[in-house]
């Protein structure tokens, strides 16, 4: 394939076995030497400060809704298998199979809590970079993979879901997996050994998170465009097609089998997904701010091989892999939302680190073998400095970015102890997480829907308004005069004008009375502290 450096000498390294890494040096007589290092030790370097800076991060805060979300049905999902327990209709609106990632994650939970299943995606975000530096080091040889892996390894996003217990690690280690086998399919002509197993990969990654399916169109056009010159023609056509093909075998029995449900949940959360109030300018420039640095150097190394290559694949390779930064960015700008946004643009910012690794490959080759090529090396060292000092400091910010919940479930935690009855509470993926009682679901009702004696839904959002809008104010209020719930919590935060209904209500029911104003504190660079009320049944005035 013709993806090697400009160089003979490079290009044959590039797709050559993997060897040692070296350095060259000069002797004071002229003669060049070459000290060996090992490769997997360099990787081994990256891999480290990649795992301390996420495993700062596991205990910086409380479980954040999604997290608790998704361990608390893997949790219900484990009793429905084992005991036959009843299911809520996770399907109808999980942006993500809820047999796939909440089981695993749940498993981890159950054996190191919360930091247990931390630190499950922490060895999927390393994964994911082993994965880019085999990518990378295929395409363009072993210093452009290194490179590339550092760069993603010390991103703040990348740092940041290495310590979030969700399923972005799983769909993202297995997108770059898909995109792994593709490349080193190589040359063969006959490749399908390797593309099948890139389409469970991609097939696996879709159904753990509906979102990343943005990213399959690039990891076909990998497949195509690695596949010229060599082997070319008619066998090149067919990895992409062998990838869709089975895909498509292995996921539309899976909707078709889960039914209306599935259907209904990836249209809302992913197809139809609802829009939001945020200028595209405020999604671009927040982007911009977590993978500014990737990107322009991406670009640098596409400009680059126009320059030196016009019109080769090599070219289009390394056009395709920056562009793929854009992709989340440029969508969600078109909805007007960030919500999730610094989770989803990590997947496109691991496709453009090769085309970076590339670019910091060219720079280095440039300078004249010696003294010289081992200082310039030495300085792009160095200057990784910087992309880690700004990862860190993200990857903090967005780690506690949410409200600490440790005093709210103190106090909610007794009085849920000492009543059978029904709850409602503002998000109440939190305290189902924390609490014993959270596996009683048919008890918790949200301020997106009320749940029924019979398990079923009632007052929940509008399909215009997506899964995360607010329930319907009306009936809300008439459970309210009918008694339904036991203890009612709201936080004024999330629901706003739904709460502020709830609340009228409650004051003209006399059977309720406050009992609680809890302090729902700001993490330790969190948002600003707010309180919870909490207003229990049973109480006159």
């Amino acid at each position: 394939m013709d993806y090697g450096p400009a160089t003979q000498e490079s290009a044959e390294a590039a797709m050559a076995p993997v060897p040692p890494s070296r350095t060259a040096a000069v002797r004071p007589h002229g003669r060049t030497v070459k000290l060996r290092v090992p490769a997997n030790w360099a990787l081994l370097a990256v891999l480290v400060v990649q795992a301390a800076l996420s495993l700062r991060l596991v205990r910086a805060d409380t479980a954040f809704e999604d997290e608790a979300t998704y361990l608390w049905a893997g949790h219900l999902e484990w009793a429905h298998v084992l005991h036959g327990t009843p299911l809520p209709q996770f399907p109808a609106y999980f942006s993500g199979a809820p047999v796939l990632y909440p089981p695993i994650g749940a498993l981890a939970d159950s054996v190191g809590g919360l930091t247990g299943a931390r630190i499950l995606s922490l060895i999927f975000m390393l994964g994911a970079t082993v994965a880019l530096r085999g990518t990378a080091g295929r395409l363009f040889g072993r210093r452009a993979g290194l490179f590339a892996a550092a760069l993603f390894a010390v991103l703040g996003p990348t740092l940041h879901l290495g310590s979030f217990a969700t399923y972005d690690a799983m769909s993202i280690f297995l997108m770059a997996l898909a995109a792994w086998l593709v490349v080193a399919a190589g040359e063969r002509k006959d490749a399908t050994i390797w593309m099948i197993a890139a389409g469970v990969a991609l097939a696996l990654a879709d159904a753990t998170a509906y979102t990343y399916a943005l990213f399959d169109i690039v990891v076909l056009l990998l497949a195509l465009v690695t596949a010229f010159p060599q082997p070319g023609g008619k066998f090149a056509a067919s990895r992409p097609l062998t990838i869709v093909a089975v895909a498509t075998v292995l996921l539309t029995p899976a909707v078709l089998i889960g039914g209306s449900r599935y259907l209904h949940g990836i249209g809302q959360t992913t197809v139809f997904r609802a829009a939001g109030h945020d200028s595209p300018l405020t999604v671009l420039g927040q982007s911009w701010s977590w993978t500014g640095v990737i990107v322009v150097v991406a670009v640098c190394g596409a400009v680059f091989s126009w320059v030196t290559r016009p019109g080769r694949p090599q070219s289009w390779l390394l056009t395709l892999l920056a562009s793929a930064a854009l992709l989340v960015p440029v969508e969600q700008a078109s909805l007007g939302t960030t919500a999730s946004l610094n989770k989803h643009v990590d997947l496109g910012v691991w496709f453009a680190a090769i085309a970076a690794g590339y670019a910091v490959d060219r720079f280095i080759e440039a300078a004249p073998v010696g003294k010289l090529r081992a200082v310039t090396s030495g300085a792009c060292v160095i200057a990784l400095s910087f992309p880690i000092s700004l990862g860190a400091g993200q990857s903090r910010a967005l780690a506690t970015s949410w409200p600490n919940s440790a005093a709210f479930i103190a106090i909610l935690g007794p009085l849920v102890a000492h009543t059978n009855g029904r709850l409602l509470v503002e998000d109440p993926s939190i305290a189902e997480y924390y609490l014993p009682a959270g596996s009683q679901w048919e008890r918790w009702s949200g301020t997106r829907n009320i749940v029924l004696p019979s398990g079923a839904a009632t007052g929940g959002p509008s399909d215009a308004a997506g899964v995360v809008g607010e329930g319907n104010a009306g009936t809300f209020v008439l459970y309210i005069e009918e008694n339904y719930f036991s203890l009612v919590a709201l936080n004024f935060s999330d629901t706003v004008s739904l709460d502020k209904a709830i609340s009228a209500a409650m004051h003209r029911n006399p059977r309720y009375q406050p009992v609680q104003v809890v302090p729902y504190g700001a993490g330790p660079a969190g948002p600003a502290p707010g309180t919870y009320v909490i207003w229990r049944y049973g109480s006159r005035r």
